[in-house]
């Protein structure tokens, strides 16, 4: 049986690899979106907008609430990803006052591209591991996202 200081000196190592793989992650990610232009936030708001697609489009407090930021990051996100023409702030048609962020024709292109992006990046990410590896990865990372959170930051 471990003691206390052995868990959390195991705990403290593992919570430093999760940082430097987490860290290793977004270098990649980046690396693989540069060629499109798009950061890694602005990825993510396009695929979060993508969700939205044929249903109502988002307003950007809708976007900034899912994404658990604050609504002016949304709009400088909105503001890049309306300059590469892959969303459109449209007024809502049952209040004018309200503005909803549409998918373009250039977004989903651009969707298509970041699927390939990631689907690379992912690959160089897990290029060292065995498929059974893999495997095991999936499961456990499963268990920790999927573990009820115990308090909030």
């Amino acid at each position: 049986m471990r003691t206390a200081s052995e868990t959390d000196s195991t705990d403290g190592v593992l919570a430093e690899q999760l940082l430097r793989l987490t860290r290793r992650l977004h270098r990649i990610q980046k690396h693989h979106l540069e060629p499109l232009g798009i950061t890694p936030a602005q990825s993510r708001l396009l695929r979060l907008v993508s969700h939205y697609d044929g249903d109502r489009p988002p307003r950007m407090a809708d976007l900034a609430a899912r994404l658990e930021v604050v609504p002016r990051a949304v709009t400088t996100l909105v503001d890049g990803l309306e300059a590469a023409e892959c969303v459109r702030r449209a007024p809502d048609p049952a209040n004018r006052r309200v503005i909803r962020i549409e998918l373009t024709d250039t977004g989903r292109a651009t969707l298509r591209r970041l699927r390939n992006a990631r689907t690379d990046a992912a690959e160089e990410i897990l290029a060292p591991l065995t498929a059974e590896q893999r495997e095991v990865l999936g499961g456990l990372l499963n268990a920790l996202t999927d573990a009820p959170l115990e308090g909030s930051c």
